[in-house]
This record gives C-alpha cells, structure tokens and sequence, in this order.
C-alpha cells in the first residue's frame, strides 16, 4: 500500500527510489557501524585506520578530504587514534605548518587484523545480491553520485 500521493510518474518513481536507496543505507550503516564497534573503534577512527592502512601517510586535510569531513573534526579523530597509541604526527622538515599522519607499528597490526574482517562482513552483506547486481547497483550509484555531484 502506497502512503503518497500520487504526483506524477516520474515524481512517484523518484521518490520511490530516494526511500528504498535511504532506508538500505541507514540499514547496512548501521549494521557496519555495529560491526566495526566490536573492534573497539568509532566509525571515523575506523575510516581513518582504513584510509592510512591503504594510501599511506598524509596530511589531516587530505584525510578530512578522502573522508569528507572538516578539518576540525579530523583533527579530534586523529588526536583520538593518537591517544590509543594506533597513529603518529610528524613535521616536514621544509614546511613546519604541514603536519604529517601516519600509524605506527600498532595501527598497523590492528589495520591488518581487523580489516579484513570487516570487509568479509561487508561482503556478507551485499551476498543477497548476485555477483554481477552487485557490479551494475555499483555502477548505478557512482553514476548517480557523479552527475550529482556537478550540481554542488
């Protein structure tokens, strides 16, 4: 039973999509973030653990812009994983303003030990699809993300 009105075709199948492309992914945040809990981390701590474990080092405005997030709250996500003893700052020696990134030996271990845990559970997740509805969604929504992005 449809609790719109009917605004049209278009409208309604918009509209349609929007809901079912909001609902599945407040679900499976959910769900990763419940999952990525269980390791003892926020989700930013997670995202910037995975970020340095893949890319390597980098400034925290280029970890804000690889998350899309504001410096300032990349800058209490980083002193976070600095506490727990998972990432280091250093300086360059030609540019003392540009403050480096990077996780130590311990980040390091953690990023190879729960890593690829996650990404097992996240590829349980997707199972309901086939291998190749995974790819097309894929290639639907980076389609949709890219047009709209030309309209910011």
């Amino acid at each position: 039973m449809k609790t719109t009105k009917k605004y049209g075709r278009a409208t309604d199948r918009a509209l349609g999509m929007w809901v079912k492309l909001a609902r599945a992914h407040d679900t499976m945040s959910t769900l990763a973030d419940r999952n990525i809990a269980t390791f003892g981390l926020t989700t930013p701590q997670f995202g910037v653990l995975e970020c340095l474990g893949h890319l390597g080092e980098m400034t925290i405005g280029e970890l804000g812009r690889k998350m899309l997030v504001s410096g300032g709250n990349m800058t209490v996500v980083v002193d976070n994983l600095v506490k727990l003893g998972l990432a280091e700052r250093f300086g360059i020696s030609d540019d003392r303003r540009k403050i480096m990134v990077r996780l130590n030996g311990k980040g390091e271990k953690l990023f190879q030990e729960i890593f690829i845990k996650h990404a097992e559970f996240i590829t349980d997740l997707a199972s309901v699809l086939t291998c190749r509805e995974q790819e097309e969604l894929a290639r639907l929504l980076k389609k949709l993300g890219t047009s709209l992005e030309l309209r910011r």
